[in-house]
């Protein structure tokens, strides 16, 4: 499907904004694929198909960690939700007093975390230190973390920073007679990109930017009770999410239920999410503690 909508664009039938939008969404349904192929949910006694499917789901969504390093951080993530030591959460914002600085960076995996690299080191050294995370398992995030940005990570965002930065300056060109501009090599290679850009990064930005939006704002950091998981994350489906959500397959919805069922398939959790929040609110799970965002994601305080 995303092929078709990538071809009606590059015949000239769908607006770039159409094609951006539809394959966001659906981007956003194999990011929740992704992620249960990342819990060994689909063919795990196949690993010839179980890793083809998920070498395709990240080759379409090349802004993102490469699977196998992530399945450490989310796996880690599980376990620790919500410490000084959760690296995946904390490598997409969550934690961090909300500013103009975090909502640039929600998407952005590299110079966000280049930006965060030296204090997220200094706790995880400080977590080791204090008794509270072995220096093998430390050593081992430090690795997954960088290791899976490399390549395709880093490659797509360095091209979208390139893409960004030739519109501003052909602006700034037009607007104010401003001289400096990427050179003819540089614009033929963005016009060569052009599908690459249109079709797959643009969609995954804007999937991206809505996903860690959500999923940095459902859960909490740094006051969560270890291995208490009421106070690992909300059910966030306040009504002005709906926006976010439609791009990350509402994510926001189901989450939470996922830390209570792990090994549930992502179409299981719409299918029960009534049930399941009904059980949920009885049990002190909270929804739409829009705090949070004042509160630095903390699960304590007014």
């Amino acid at each position: 499907m995303s092929g078709v909508l990538g071809w009606l664009w590059y015949e000239g039938t769908l607006p770039a904004w159409g094609l951006i939008v539809g394959n966001a969404f659906l981007f956003g349904v194999l990011h929740e694929l992704e992620h249960d192929l990342i819990h060994f949910i689909y063919f795990k006694n196949n690993k010839i198909v179980h890793n083809i499917m998920l070498l395709t789901v990240w080759l379409v969504r090349p802004l993102t960690l490469n699977p196998w390093f992530r399945r450490v951080l989310h796996f880690h993530h599980h376990k620790f939700s919500g410490t000084l030591h959760d690296v995946e959460e904390r490598g997409v914002t969550n934690g961090e007093k909300w500013s103009l600085k975090r909502l640039l960076f929600t998407p952005d995996l590299v110079i966000g975390n280049i930006l965060r690299v030296f204090g997220l080191f200094r706790d995880i050294k400080r977590e080791v230190d204090k008794g509270n995370l072995k220096f093998q398992t430390a050593k081992k995030l430090k690795l997954s973390g960088v290791f899976g940005l490399i390549p395709f990570t880093i490659l797509s965002h360095v091209i979208l920073y390139v893409f960004f930065t030739n519109i501003l300056l052909n602006f700034l060109h037009e607007a104010y007679g401003f001289t400096w501009v990427f050179s003819d090599s540089i614009q033929y290679m963005l016009e060569w990109l052009n599908p690459v850009i249109y079709i797959i990064l643009l969609p995954n930005l804007l999937r991206q930017f809505c996903l860690h939006f959500i999923t940095s704002n459902l859960h909490y950091f740094g006051d969560v009770e270890q291995g208490n998981v009421i106070e690992q994350t909300q059910v966030l489906n306040v009504w002005w999410t709906f926006p976010f959500q439609l791009f990350c397959f509402f994510f926001g919805w189901t989450h939470a239920i996922h830390h209570f069922v792990v090994n549930e398939t992502f179409y299981l959790r719409h299918i029960a999410r009534k049930k399941a929040h009904e059980i949920m609110r009885q049990h002190g799970v909270r929804f739409n503690d829009l705090g949070t965002f004042r509160r630095a994601n903390r699960y304590h305080g007014a």
